[in-house]
Order: C-alpha cells, then structure tokens, then sequence
C-alpha cells in the first residue's frame, strides 16, 4: 500500500514525528474484517451488528435503504470494538452509483450523540453522481477527502462499481490520507491550525471533535451507514504505538 512510502512524505513536513516511524514485518498487520465474519465489530452506541449490515463475496456491506443516514429499521454506523492510538489503516471500497459513506477514526461513544460529532472522516462518495461532491469548499466533500475540511489532492477514485484503495494514518497527530497509491490529504490534529480550520467550518464549536481521540488521544475506527449500497473488503491495521 501506499504507506510503505509514506515516511518519506512526512519526513518533508513533520520529521520529528515521522523519523521514528519504522515500517514493520508484514504479519505485524491486524486483520479487521477477513470477508467471513464480523468478529470484533459492533453497532455504534450497541452491543450487537445491525442487520443492515452483511457480508457479500467477502465484503462488508452496508445494505442502503434509500432514507438517508441510518435510515434503514436495524441500521446505524458500525465500529470495530477496540480503540487505536497511532495506526496505518487500509482498506479497499467501492459504492453504489449516487452512494455515500465514510471511514471514521479516533471516534468516541459519546452517549445521545453520532458518531460524526468526534471523529475525522475519510469521505467514500460516488463523485460523479453524489451531490455532495458539488458542496462544500474546493471539493472537500469528495472521495478520500477530510470530509467538509480539506480536499484530496489529487482526486483520483474509480467510478461507482469499481474497488478503491483507501489508507489512514494517524502518528502522534499527523494525519494522511491515501487514495489508489497517493498520499491526498495531510493535516496535524491538536495544532492552532486545526483548531482554526475546524472553528472555520461547520463543526465549530464540537469540542469532542476538535480534541479528537479525547483525553487519551485514541478512538474508535467506525463505518458509516448514509442509507447507500457501500462495500469494504480487506480492513487491516498496524498499530504504531
């Protein structure tokens, strides 16, 4: 994936925090899904998974009902059920034509509240069809992106129907994105920069946001239900710590 190259791009903007970050044996990887059961996932604010959610030719799929964001009876966002500090994620992602979802990190379980309230997103979206891909600013609610706060540069996802690769890494608050073996976002979580872009957009004011991760700077990787056909397949994760 693309993070075997990623030190390199970090070293050019945040050494410090990057020089210590060694790439690791391949068997060091987590596997969160293995495309034959949901071990270890859970619905968000559950204990048990939603029946919106299944699994399909060994993808994880979140069965849309058409009614928007967990709109489905038994839907909702799930999350897998052990909270990461400093991680690499991988995953691969393809939607429906129109569909919506999202990868969600650092995320807290914060009682009568969703789960986009505290956590970064990392947008999945149809960009062609989607309308959210026409909203926000400089395209920052399209695929990969840093949803509704920076853009991914470059834009590079497959049309509706086709699997992505997609990647999160977290590292003592510098955060990148990955999009089909490009690195299109970077940002550093905690800083007077992040706290004046997040109080400049929409999420002003959500202080479970602005400190994402919490007190112990760690969350919750979760799964968006945003009532579309989305699928994930080969969710993998090294911890960094």
């Amino acid at each position: 994936m693309i993070f075997a190259s990623c030190n390199n791009a970090q070293k050019k903007a945040d050494a410090q925090a990057t020089d210590s970050v060694e790439v690791t044996p391949e068997d060091e990887w987590i596997t969160l899904f293995d495309g034959t059961s949901l071990n270890g996932w859970r619905g968000y604010g559950r204990t048990d998974v939603p029946a919106a959610w299944t699994i399909e030719d060994g993808a994880l799929k979140i069965n849309g009902s058409g009614k928007g964001e967990a709109g489905a009876k038994d839907g909702g966002d799930l999350i897998y059920d052990r909270k990461f500090k400093n991680f690499e994620l991988t995953f691969e992602w393809k939607v429906s034509e129109g569909a919506n979802s999202g990868v969600l990190y650092l995320a807290q379980e914060v009682e009568g509240e969703p789960i986009w309230k505290s956590a970064p997103e990392y947008q999945v979206l149809d960009n062609e069809r989607h309308p959210d891909a026409k909203l926000g600013k400089n395209n920052n609610r399209q695929s990969a992106s840093l949803y509704d706060l920076i853009p991914a540069v470059p834009q590079n996802s497959k049309p509706a129907g086709e699997w992505n690769t997609g990647g999160v890494l977290v590292y003592k608050g510098t955060v990148v994105h990955s999009q089909n073996g490009e690195n299109v976002v970077e940002y550093h979580l905690w800083t007077d920069d992040w706290k004046k872009l997040v109080e400049g957009s929409k999420f002003k004011g959500w202080e479970n946001f602005i400190n994402a991760g919490g007190e112990n700077q760690e969350g919750y990787i979760g799964l968006q239900d945003h009532g579309d056909d989305v699928w994930y397949r080969n969710i993998k994760i090294k911890v960094l710590d």
